[in-house]
Parts: C-alpha cells; sequence; structure tokens
C-alpha cells in the first residue's frame, strides 16, 4: 500500500554541467489503494471519482514525452498513453533528431533530457540536440515544459542540490528537519588538505562518497569510507556526507505536482560512529535501494527497536518547500530517520524518478498536466510557458569546499 501522506511497505519489498541553458514505476494499470479516499476535485469544483475529470479544454490536448528508451520502458509510456487516450489526451512522443515544428504543437512537454545535457559537456550532437529543443520552446512560450531546464539541470549537480539540501534545516527548522554535513571535492588534492576539510566542516566518519554527477549509472557507483587514509581512495569530483545511522530503511518520497507519495525501501545497515580501520565498502545504491533489493549491507547487525515512519505533516512540509526551491513538480527525495534523534534527515534529491510503488502515477500525472493547464487559461495569455521556472546555482570554485 502507498500512501499520501505518512510511509509504508512497498509491496516489492560531472563536470560543472556549464551548457547553456535558458527559460522555461508503474505496471500501467490504475488501481485504488484505499476505499475511503475522497474523490479527486478537479479546479473547477467537479468532483472526479478514480481520476481525472475529463474537461472539454482537455479534451483534444496534446502532450509531448521527450525521454530516453530506459524511462520510456520504466515509466510503461504506451500505458500512460492509453489511460490519457481515455481522457481525450494525446500522447506524443518526441523524436530529438526530427524538427520538432512538424511533431507539435504541445500543449506540455514532459521530459527527461538528463542523458543529452551531461552528453552536451563533450559531444557536439547533444549540444545541437539540446539547442533545437530550446529553440523550439523558446518559439512557442504558451508551451508548458514539465520541468524547466534550468530546475532540472542544478539537480544533475550534487554540488548544487546538496547546497539546497544544507539550508533546509534553517526553513524548516520547526520540523527538525535536516541534511547531514557534507563536502565538495572539486579536484584532486593532498591527503592531508582533504582530512583537514574533512575536520573543519564538521563531518564524522563513515562517509559516503558518491560522484559529483547525479545521473548515468556511475551516479551510483558509492563508498562508504571509515577512516582518514581510505580518504586517498576517492575521485574526485566528488562529494562526501556523514552517514547517519537509520536501521536500514530509506523512504522514498515521489512528488507528481501538488501530491507526493511514500515508499519504504532496504539501505545500508547501521554502522558503528566514528573512524575505525575496516576497509572502504563499495556499493552500488541501485542494488541496494531497490525493492527487490537482497544485500549483506542491509541486514542489520543487532535488535532494532522501533523506528517511527516520517511524519506526514513534515514530509509535506519538505515537498512543499522543495516545490518552491526548486521550480519543479516531478522528483523525488531519499529521506532517512536518524536511529538516536529521530530526525528527518535528507540524503538526496532525483529528478524524475521511476515511481516504482506509486499505483496512483498515471491519474496524478494526468492531473497536475490538467491542473497547470487550466492555471494558464484562467490566467490569461500572460501566465504562457515554464511555470515555476528556476534559475540554475553554480557551484563554488575552491578546490575543496562544504556545507
Amino acid at each position: 500500500m502507498t500512501l499520501e501522506t505518512g510511509c509504508v511497505q512497498d509491496q516489492g519489498a560531472v563536470k560543472g554541467l556549464s551548457v547553456g541553458i535558458s527559460g522555461g514505476g508503474m505496471n500501467g494499470e490504475e488501481r485504488s489503494t484505499d476505499s475511503h479516499t475522497r474523490p479527486r476535485a478537479c479546479l473547477c469544483g467537479h468532483s472526479a471519482p478514480g481520476g481525472p475529470h475529463t474537461h472539454s479544454q482537455m479534451s483534444g490536448r496534446r502532450v509531448g514525452f521527450c525521454v530516453s528508451d530506459k524511462k520510456r520502458r520504466r515509466m510503461n509510456l504506451d500505458a500512460f498513453a492509453d489511460f490519457c487516450a481515455g481522457h481525450g489526451v494525446e500522447v506524443v512522443e518526441i523524436d530529438l533528431t526530427q524538427p520538432l515544428g512538424p511533431q507539435g504543437p504541445f500543449d506540455v512537454i514532459v521530459h527527461k533530457l538528463s542523458d543529452v545535457i551531461v552528453e552536451a559537456e563533450h559531444d557536439s550532437q547533444s549540444q545541437q540536440l539540446l539547442a533545437n529543443f530550446q529553440s523550439y520552446v523558446s518559439a512557442h512560450p504558451s508551451t508548458v515544459l514539465l520541468d524547466p531546464l534550468p530546475a532540472m539541470t542544478q539537480l544533475l549537480d550534487r554540488f548544487a542540490s546538496y547546497q539546497i539540501m544544507s539550508q533546509l534545516h534553517n526553513s524548516l527548522r520547526d520540523w527538525r528537519i535536516c541534511s547531514p554535513p557534507y563536502l565538495e571535492i572539486h579536484s584532486a588534492s593532498d591527503l592531508s588538505s582533504i582530512q583537514q576539510a574533512v575536520v573543519a566542516q564538521g563531518l564524522s566518519f563513515p562517509l559516503i562518497c558518491k560522484t559529483r554527477v547525479a545521473h548515468g549509472s556511475l551516479s551510483h557507483e558509492m563508498s562508504l569510507i571509515f577512516g582518514a587514509g581510505s580518504l586517498a581512495e576517492i575521485h574526485p569530483p566528488c562529494v562526501l556526507q556523514s552517514f547517519v545511522n537509520h536501521g536500514a530503511v530509506l523512504h522514498k518520497v515521489f512528488v507528481v505536482g501538488d501530491r507526493h507519495f511514500c515508499v519504504e525501501r532496504p539501505s545500508l545497515k547501521n554502522f558503528p560512529s566514528g573512524p575505525c580501520d575496516r576497509k572502504t565498502i563499495f556499493f552500488n545504491s541501485h542494488q541496494v535501494s531497490k525493492p527487490e533489493s537482497s544485500s549483506d549491507l542491509t541486514a542489520l547487525d543487532e535488535q532494532m527497536p522501533f523506528l517511527p515512519p516520517p511524519s506526514s505533516k513534515a514530509v509535506a512540509a519538505l515537498v512543499r518547500e522543495l516545490r518552491v526551491q526548486l521550480g519543479m513538480a516531478l522528483f523525488g527525495v531519499d529521506v532517512i530517520i536518524n536511529i538516536h534523534t529521530h530526525t528527518l534527515t535528507v540524503i538526496d534529491i532525483n529528478i524524475f524518478p521511476g515511481y516504482e510503488g506509486v499505483p496512483q502515477f498515471f491519474s496524478s500525472l494526468l492531473s497536475h498536466i490538467e491542473s497547470v493547464l487550466d492555471k494558464q487559461t484562467s490566467a490569461g495569455p500572460q501566465a504562457a510557458g515554464s511555470p515555476g521556472s528556476a534559475q540554475p546555482t553554480g557551484g563554488p570554485s575552491a578546490a575543496t569546499t562544504g556545507r
């Protein structure tokens, strides 16, 4: 069972990214998980049991999808297209290698251009594809972009996204929400400098080491470092983050516009706090935290007292704050509960995640598309363009910096 508020057990138990950017898991079968759920209401006040209300203004709408083949399969785009067709909405798969003009017009474009953005750093063909996409968006300001390119770009850079995370303890202090101390390693430095920076920034062992680029297969390759000497094994650019014991439970918060869903996943087990001589553990986060994961790294070595799930109100506050800070509607947040303080701790933010374990994803996404189009229609032509667009944040240029 998956809930909007509160977490439950899932049933499956770069560089600086300086490319110039401007503007702007589902099985396909929708099913109710709560027979007492109230009928959803559309913006104009009609109730819509079981899904979005089909209005005349939605009939004939065209939604373009620009995603990789892998993402297309994971979200079962064919099934979503069939679902939308039942509500009078046409889903069109966008081919970036072809001119976009003849493929349009589009009322909304839903995209995940992570591959193209990252590859555009060094590949001229990707640069051209990205430029063509931007040109089309700029020439069609009434087309809503989910999500704005600058907002997505900053989440591809952990230096930028971790800076956002580090500020949450100020804006959400009343909810006891925080993120672990972290350190940016921009380039290769001598070991003693890194060790001194770890101490200066208040990090504590063990440390999690993650790549700077938060996309692609390498972004899931991480390491758990137990002592200062092992810092010689890191490969900059990367991020070091204090590891927080959390009872081997990860709470993935999936956001779709005004709705969010919390799904429980396996995670790394507890480790003794403080430095030790243990060898560095290298692992793939996908293999550890997928619903079907089974790993020695997730098997607790001790009996754990009951750890309460995240407060539904605190999670809702977190989602509201991140929607404002990011200017995005489709993203995921990885949170854990500190076993000692029970503090809600944010450890990562993800672009347009897989939504595995969220059977309401299709209806929620179509409802959000309806919502943004209704708002655009109500506001008039001056509201055309990408709502909630955010400017990218640049990372500091020091060799090693932290928050």
